[in-house]
C-alpha cells in the first residue's frame, strides 16, 4: 500500500504533462501512487498519460468528462488508497 497518493487534474496541459510526471516520478519517496485525472481534455495530454502508465505501474488515469477542477480532484481522492490507521 502507497504511502502517500498524488492526484493530477488533467485538463489540456500537454505541453507541461511530461515535465510533471518526470518531476514526480523523481522525487526520492517510491512509495507513491500517482493518479491522473483526464478531465475531458480535448487535447493529447489522454495519449502521454497512457503512454505514461504503460511505463510506470503506480501511475493510474481516470478518463471523465469534463466537469471542472473541483469533480477532478475530488475524482482523485475517491480513487486513492485508504491509508490504514486513520
Amino acid at each position: 500500500m502507497p504511502k502517500v497518493s498524488v492526484i493530477i487534474p488533467v485538463y489540456n496541459v500537454e505541453k507541461y504533462l511530461p515535465a510533471c510526471l518526470d518531476s514526480i516520478l523523481n522525487q526520492t519517496l517510491k512509495d507513491i501512487e500517482i493518479i491522473c485525472v483526464n478531465d475531458g481534455s480535448p487535447d493529447n495530454s489522454h495519449k502521454i498519460l497512457d503512454a505514461y502508465a504503460m511505463r510506470y505501474p503506480h501511475i493510474r488515469v481516470i478518463n471523465q468528462e469534463n466537469a471542472g477542477l473541483s469533480a477532478a480532484r475530488n475524482t482523485g481522492i475517491n480513487a486513492a488508497c485508504p491509508v490504514s490507521g486513520f
